[in-house]
């Protein structure tokens, strides 16, 4: 039982921890790679075949390795083709454009209309139940909201600070150089929010998608594999039209390098395989909750490797984030425990009806 709990329940929830902690260090080391030079499209092309060529050993070595793999067939492959274009080209594409005009900050706090797309469009097919009346669906509705407004108290209210640097002279200028640029990029910063929002819809849908491919063909290496295999051709083939200097593609500055290893590695390679089981294991919505929960990483992250103050808003949207995020959480758990027992009831009946025929 014990056993069990570890790998249902601790496992998908620390490996969603681990997924947000390197997608935000992937965006601030991207955002650092474009500030220093580097074109959004070309970082795309090279993380992205990079990991896929890193796939590619594992790949062969598990089709190789399975007796009875399932056949690979054109549906699948089509699936695959769409997943590439959702969740690498367009996305990553839009999205560090999006991140370029804008900043990370900007990002994450966008990203958490994640919950909200991803519960709309789960329950518009049937994988999440809604039933008002029951008080699973309660918790999961509401705690969805209150996540979402955590995260958003987070990304628009400061407050005090509860410790760290509070010298006026010196954070007043910066305040204005601040106001000053995003008045006079107001248009980008707009662009930038309006593909980011459009990102983040565009995700909901790759984790639904997902999510039903692994049902239809359960071989999460091939799955993976494919759709990062066709979603780099895509980019290469978007790159080569929208891109063509060569200054855009050589040199490479060093930060650019290190973006691109680490992407490949953490992004490409760990966080699309974690992702995809648990999505297969706990599903969209449960994925999707970890988005308010990637806020609180990145001011943690912040405070404790760039030196930034905590603030109160900080602390109390942190707090209403974790609630909401355990009540979606809670219902879920409970839907679960009732779905089970009403199996193990219905198993009971059938065998019980069955038995005077067996005599």
């Amino acid at each position: 039982m014990a056993t069990q709990f570890l790998r249902n329940e601790v496992l998908p929830f620390a490996t969603m921890l681990i997924v947000e902690t390197c997608e935000m260090s992937i965006v601030i080391l991207g955002k650092a790679a474009m500030n220093a030079g580097l074109n959004s499209t070309v970082y795309v092309v090279y993380y992205n075949s990079l990991g896929t060529l890193l796939l590619l050993p594992y790949f062969l070595f598990y089709r190789r390795s399975r007796t009875h793999a399932l056949p690979i067939s054109f549906s699948i492959l089509h699936r695959c083709f769409i997943l590439g274009l959702l969740g690498i080209c367009l996305l990553q594409i839009l999205a560090y454009i999006g991140i370029n005009y804008s900043s990370p900050t900007l990002a994450a706090g966008i990203g958490n209309l994640m919950p909200g797309f991803t519960f709309i469009l789960a329950v518009i097919f049937r994988m999440e139940r809604l039933n008002l009346r029951e008080i699973t669906s309660q918790a999961k509705s509401l705690g969805t909201v209150v996540a979402i407004t955590g995260a958003m108290v987070m990304t628009l209210y400061q407050g005090p600070t509860l410790f760290g640097s509070t010298d006026s002279e010196s954070t007043q200028p910066n305040l204005e150089s601040t106001q000053q640029s995003l008045l006079s990029q107001n248009s980008n910063w707009v662009l930038g929010g309006s593909l980011i929002t459009l990102t983040c819809l565009m995700s909901s849908g790759w984790n639904i998608l997902q999510t039903a491919t692994l049902k239809e063909y359960p071989e999460q290496p091939t799955i993976v594999f494919f759709f990062c295999c066709f979603g780099t051709i895509q980019c290469i083939i978007y790159s080569a039209i929208a891109e063509r200097s060569v200054d855009d593609w050589l040199p490479l500055p060093s930060i650019a390098i290190i973006a691109i290893v680490f992407s490949a590695v953490c992004g490409t390679v760990f966080r699309t395989n974690v992702l995809t089981w648990c999505l297969d294991k706990k599903g969209p919505l449960y994925v999707a909750m970890f988005k308010p929960v990637g806020v609180i990483i990145a001011a943690i992250m912040e405070i404790m490797f760039l030196g930034a103050s905590l603030h109160l808003g900080s602390v109390i949207g942190a707090i209403i984030s974790s609630a909401g995020f355990y009540t979606v959480l809670w219902g879920q758990s409970k839907e679960n425990a009732t779905l089970k027992l009403d199996d193990s009831e219905c198993g009971a009946k059938s065998s019980s009806n069955r038995a005077p025929l067996l005599q």
